[in-house]
């Protein structure tokens, strides 16, 4: 029972997050905010979502995962309502603040919960199906926010998450059981940060979720001005970006996810972002939609091989009492990347006018680095072994 319903809970999640990229904007303008207010209204949800990942993966360790998931949806629950009442740029952008450092507890927690039930299964599909709730996530949410905000006020989408948000706190109550010993817990110390700081694996999956996030970055910002080129409307950018997210969306679910069973987590990230990489650059050579959709596919194989993978390394890299703190960085490191991925695609395309091409090179530069920190791992064992 568990297990389906932390699935449900991660859509809600994740809804939150996708169901504003169309609307947070045009509603913070219609607040009266400035141009630089807004930037800072977009930008502030992802920093303070850093600084609630690793207060929060902490507490996740300290006072077990089930209460600080549903603590974490009230909170995110009762911030979206403050959005619905905001009148001003300020207050609005109070509201991401609080929501962002709320958001920064919910998600460790139930990473964590899976980290825990795929150590315990001894599979790594769990990730999969994390990956996958994510995928549904990020495909309908700004589909659905788009057109309630069209058909309704924009305070309404804010109301109806809130309320989703605030069923789901029933749902864990009542069918998801604490996967943290209170044994486990007692062990719990922010002295761990520091080892787990010094973990290859742990570094290994930061490295790629930086990469992953600024390769999304880099198609948020970069993929409108390509299509324009192409000379097609708005539509065929939103077509694009729903064909990798169901192209990742299909290997997560199918039949397919048994290569996650395979191939150890390393090479698979190893391998998605030297997909990434290619489809990005390749992406600055096309004149046709029908490469642009070949591309797509390709960078949506890439990212079903890299986010499980990277996942099921901070599981890996864990232990139960440290688990919530190795995703609390695990996810800083990522909300780093989505505030990074948008900045530094401007600035080179400002700067060079080539973003696909910086970027795809960033991609498989961090695929080498990669493999140099798995060598330096399996070298620092042998040591390890020898001097035993």
């Amino acid at each position: 029972m568990m297990t389906k319903f932390i699935y449900i809970i991660l859509v809600v999640a994740f809804i939150d997050t996708f169901i504003q990229l169309p609307i947070i904007t045009p509603y913070a303008l219609s607040l009266g905010a400035s141009e630089t207010l807004v930037g800072g209204i977009v930008a502030i949800y992802s920093l303070a979502n850093m600084v609630g990942n690793i207060i929060g993966g902490h507490w996740v360790d300290r006072f077990g995962r089930k209460r600080m998931l549903y603590m974490g949806m009230l909170a995110v629950g009762g911030v979206l309502l403050l959005y619905s009442l905001a009148q001003t740029g300020g207050q609005l952008f109070f509201a991401r603040l609080l929501h962002g450092l709320a958001g920064g507890v919910l998600i460790p927690a139930a990473f964590a919960l899976i980290g825990d039930q795929a150590k315990a299964r001894q599979s790594r599909k769990p990730m999969a199906f994390a990956g996958a709730s994510i995928g549904i996530a990020a495909i309908t949410g700004p589909a659905i926010g788009g057109i309630l905000a069209a058909q309704s006020r924009t305070e309404y989408v804010f109301i109806l998450v809130a309320i989703l948000f605030f069923l789901s706190v029933g749902l864990t109550i009542k069918f998801v059981p604490e996967s943290i010993k209170a044994t486990s817990r007692q062990r719990v110390s922010w002295g761990h940060v520091g080892p787990l700081l010094k973990n290859v694996s742990l570094m290994q999956a930061c490295l790629a979720a930086f990469a992953l996030m600024v390769s999304n970055g880099t198609l948020a910002f970069a993929l409108p001005l390509l299509v324009t080129q192409l000379g097609l409307t708005s539509a065929a950018t939103g077509m694009l970006l729903s064909i990798y997210g169901i192209t990742a969306l299909f290997i997560f679910i199918t039949p397919l996810n048994k290569v996650y069973e395979r191939l150890y987590p390393g090479r698979l990230v190893v391998l998605g972002l030297g997909l990434i990489g290619v489809s990005l650059m390749l992406l600055s050579f096309i004149h046709t939609l029908s490469l642009a959709v070949v591309l797509m596919v390709t960078y949506g194989i890439g990212f079903a091989f890299v986010f499980p993978s990277m996942n099921q390394m901070v599981s890996t890299a864990s232990q139960d009492e440290d688990r919530g703190k190795a995703y609390g960085i695990f996810y800083a490191v990522f909300s780093l990347g989505v505030v990074a991925g948008s900045f530094i695609s401007g600035v080179v395309t400002e700067l060079l006018g080539v973003p696909f091409i910086v970027s795809g090179c960033l991609m498989l530069v961090c695929s080498v680095l990669l493999v140099w920190l798995s060598q330096k791992r399996i070298t620092e064992s042998y040591a390890v072994k020898r001097g035993a």
